[in-house]
């Protein structure tokens, strides 16, 4: 993966704009780190979430970067990203480690669905 390019990540985005995508998401401070981390484990998963959105935002966030997009009736948002890699030009993985290198959230954005 590659450290995050704002204008490159926005353009990528901006292409998946008004199109049915299918959405990765993922949080966690358990799974990957909770052996590191006694406090309490959270996280968050969802898989092949067909949406369209009509706006997507990366921007400077206190660490990494926020990435929002905006749907009919709400708003993703994963906040923590440092990293991106395309594939194929048509799948976009988006995702956040820390300063160890351990995955802490991830966001994936496919025309196609995932395969399980």
């Amino acid at each position: 993966m590659k450290p995050i390019e704002l204008e490159k990540v926005q353009k990528t985005l901006d292409a998946f704009r008004d199109k049915e995508v299918y959405i990765h998401l993922e949080t966690t401070n358990g799974a990957y780190t909770g052996h590191f981390n006694k406090s309490l484990s959270a996280g968050a998963f969802i898989r092949n979430a067909k949406v369209s959105f009509s706006q997507a935002k990366i921007v400077p966030a206190e660490m990494g970067y926020r990435v929002g997009l905006k749907m009919e009736l709400g708003w993703i948002y994963a906040e923590g990203i440092t990293d991106y890699e395309m594939f194929e030009e048509t799948k976009l993985l988006m995702a956040g480690h820390d300063d160890q290198g351990r995955l802490m959230v991830a966001l994936e954005i496919s025309e196609t669905p995932f395969k399980n």
